[in-house]
């Protein structure tokens, strides 16, 4: 079924007609009609969905830019609860290596904890924003049509500066400690993308499960919990038990920190291929299985939200 609107307007314009012989000019307006048509179609949106993710980009960038302001608006710290979340995360595993004696490392305990929190901070953030940013923007998913996913990757986005602030954080570590990364920095944007299509995966998963079963509102914070104590970010991998990292490699998170290491600390901390295979596979599905089922319960959001 098609429904076909024909709009019309009138349209001004001037033409400056200017003669050689005569110094002066006049001029004169002609006025002409455009008609433009707007087809309303069923099914025309599905069909288009992709592509109107393009044409909404630069809601993408308001919605990030509000969050960041929400976020940090009328706080007395500002941006600086951006590095004293994990300032503080690391002050505590640095405490616990020391007291339980963990065999030190080549690198200093610092380095070695604030490495690893890094993308598990910008993960964890990323998935608590996410899940809830649907709920968070029923107003306007009940009063506006446009492509729902681009809520919770402008939660995702957001996200990413915090990242960005946390890194600038571990450069004055570094500098600190005259510490300077080598060669294997350059698989470091490529680690981020992976980080992010994670987060992307989980935290769609999440939103759209969390419009239907508001029961994951409290599911999400003992996940991020619970996460941080099965991550390998107070001590390395490879001084895990053997038995054990399998089980440990299923959290696509290891694989994701022990690269983060590997490549920020100069390749001073082992990385094992598998688990890092393992993390790109599980993300891999996660995304696709984000999407799948984001796009498949889109349409009832405006309904039960």
């Amino acid at each position: 079924m098609k429904i076909r609107v024909v709009l019309r307007r009138r349209s001004a314009r001037k033409v400056h007609l200017t003669s050689l012989k005569i110094e002066e000019s006049m001029s004169v307006s002609t006025h002409r009609e455009v008609s433009e048509e707007l087809i309303i179609e069923a099914g025309r949106a599905e069909r288009n969905y992709w592509r109107d993710l393009w044409r909404f980009r630069e809601l993408l960038y308001f919605l990030a830019y509000r969050d960041i302001l929400v976020r940090y608006k009328q706080t007395a710290l500002g941006v600086a609860w951006a590095l004293l979340r994990p300032a503080l995360t690391m002050a505590v595993f640095v405490a616990f290596r020391r007291m339980t004696k963990i065999t030190p490392s080549d690198v200093p305990d610092v380095l070695l904890v604030y490495s690893a929190l890094l993308p598990w901070q910008f993960f964890s953030t990323a998935l608590t924003e996410s899940s809830n940013s649907l709920i968070g923007n029923a107003n306007l998913i009940s009063k506006v049509y446009f492509p729902r996913l681009l809520v919770p990757a402008g939660a995702v986005v957001t996200s990413m500066v915090d990242f960005a602030i946390t890194v600038g954080m571990l450069a004055v570590l570094m500098a600190w400690y005259a510490f300077a990364p080598g060669w294997q920095i350059v698989a470091l944007p490529a680690l981020i993308a992976l980080t992010f299509g994670l987060s992307m995966g989980t935290g769609l998963l999440l939103a759209a499960l969390n419009v239907e079963y508001r029961d994951f509102r409290y599911i999400v914070p003992f996940v991020v919990q619970f996460g941080l104590f099965v991550s390998p970010i107070a001590i390395e991998t490879s001084k895990v038990p053997a038995k054990w990292r399998l089980i440990l490699s299923l959290n696509p998170m290891t694989g994701i920190i022990d690269a983060f290491r590997w490549s920020i600390l100069r390749g001073k901390t082992s990385l094992d291929p598998m688990s890092l295979y393992l993390s790109v596979a599980i993300t891999s599905v996660l995304l696709a299985l984000g999407i799948w089922y984001f796009r498949r319960t889109e349409r009832s959001f405006a309904d039960v939200i």
